[in-house]
């Protein structure tokens, strides 16, 4: 199969309430089947919720009893892997027959993490990837990932595999990912700027992959009503403004970036170009110099008890 159809869904969660939001997240899945796709990447952190503009009321060596309850709520819409919500997910995926890779907010005891899930066709959850690095404030909610969900998951296609918002600017994952072989690099994002197009072309050149970028188009009704957002209080405002887009292995946009409101962009991938492109590039192959540099990558789960048998 050299030719496919992926789309790529720009939306937001419904505010506060996952059991709601699943239930768009499977409308959506069911219409981009309906737009002949096989593949559909969602934003970041769409199941659980990018919390832009909120604080949870933490300033440095301070936390207050009113942040801990926005937390709490937080919390209590973020999901359990494997669980309820991915049962739910993965029979909407199973009845749309396609492969998805969607942003939630994953609870692990105590802590949270924003992942990304990748289901099959069949409905079977496939792996996740755990982001390594929150950005900035989102260290005051999320908890890192680590080596042990550099995922990259089998498709008729290709190797299929998520890098999230700003770990595509960290070089060493990149390149970790590029060794996995990847045709199809999803990049879930929160990232609306302008530049990040130049960031998906440079990916997409680089990795000689396609690049399927997923953002929310967020507004502060979109916001739980439980988290005070310090950006603002005009349910109307745009917190997030979408941008996402579909790129092809020689950097040229295929669809978006949009930046219009809610919607789904589609294209048409001829996976024959990942092999054109390396041609002359190829970033892990021949291009890679392996005499002169080298990569180790830790991909052991990095847990805080290790039990030792007698």
């Amino acid at each position: 199969m050299t030719k496919m159809i992926a789309c790529v869904v720009q939306a937001a969660p419904v505010a506060g309430d996952v059991v709601a939001t699943i239930a768009k997240a499977a409308g959506l899945i069911a219409e981009c089947a309906r737009k002949g796709a096989q593949l559909a990447v969602f934003p970041e952190a769409f199941i659980g919720g990018y919390p832009k503009g909120a604080s949870f009321d933490i300033r440095i060596g301070m936390r207050t009893p009113e942040g801990r309850e926005e937390f709490a709520s937080y919390y209590k819409n973020a999901i359990d892997v494997p669980g309820p919500a991915t049962k739910a997910l993965g029979e909407a995926v199973r009845e749309a027959k396609i492969y998805l890779t969607i942003g939630v907010i994953e609870r692990a005891g105590g802590t949270l993490h924003c992942t990304v899930l990748f289901f099959g066709p069949d409905g079977s959850l496939l792996g996740k990837h755990r982001k390594l690095m929150p950005t900035a404030a989102e260290r005051l909610c999320w908890g890192f990932g680590d080596g042990s969900t550099l995922t990259a998951v089998d498709t008729p296609w290709g190797k299929m595999g998520a890098v999230i918002c700003w770990e595509n600017y960290m070089p060493l994952l990149r390149m970790a990912m590029y060794d996995k072989g990847l045709s199809l690099y999803c990049a879930p994002t929160a990232d609306d700027r302008d530049g990040w197009a130049s960031t998906m072309r440079h990916v997409a050149l680089e990795g000689r992959c396609f690049v399927l970028s997923a953002c929310q188009y967020l507004t502060r009704a979109n916001f739980p009503p439980t988290m005070r957002n310090l950006i603002s209080d005009d349910e109307s405002h745009v917190l997030m403004r979408g941008g996402s887009m579909i790129v092809n292995p020689l950097g040229q946009v295929l669809a978006g970036p949009d930046y219009t409101g809610e919607t789904i962009l589609t294209a048409e991938l001829d996976m024959d170009d990942v092999v054109r492109g390396k041609f002359d590039f190829d970033v892990a192959g021949h291009y890679a110099r392996a005499d002169v540099f080298k990569l180790v990558v830790e991909e052991r789960p990095q847990t805080a008890v290790v039990r030792v048998a007698d």
